[in-house]
């Protein structure tokens, strides 16, 4: 009997995949614990929508993230940070801070997850890798000023 899972299956397959079990097996287990339906014109349909719509998200993600690997790649971001006397910060600049400051200065929303950087201790020019979507990565400047 060919099934469509709606769930991943130890050993038999993952979700939206369409497998060949035994009659038994798909009456007695999987059909009464809503892990599969079975193979119709109507459940292949929607197993197609949902495949569309899933990869339809996918390319509309990769299009976003281009964008705004454009609008990062190259900018030199300036942050104003405190400073004793001998130049070194009170602190450091931190990547949760970066990315308030590319939200403020550039109008993207970034997660501080994505940027990637070492602490900045002391004023400096650093380099910084914003990791948008899978492959795809923004290289800006960082500069720490008074």
């Amino acid at each position: 009997m060919e099934v469509i899972l709606n769930q991943d299956v130890k050993a038999l397959g993952k979700k939206g995949e369409k497998v060949s079990v035994a009659e038994g097996y798909a009456r007695n287990f999987l059909f009464p614990r809503k892990l599969a339906v079975e193979v119709s014109a109507q459940a292949m349909t929607e197993l197609k929508n949902r495949e569309a719509s899933n990869q339809h998200k996918i390319d509309t993600d990769i299009a976003n993230a281009k964008a705004a690997a454009e609008k990062l790649n190259g900018k030199h971001l300036r942050i104003t940070a405190k400073a004793g006397a001998n130049g070194k910060l009170f602190g450091s600049v931190t990547s949760k801070e970066v990315a308030a400051e590319i939200k403020k200065q550039l109008g993207l929303d970034i997660d501080k997850r994505k940027v990637v950087m070492n602490d900045i201790k002391s004023f400096a020019t650093a380099e910084c890798e914003v990791k948008l979507y899978q492959g795809i990565i923004a290289k800006l400047f960082v500069v720490v000023g008074e």
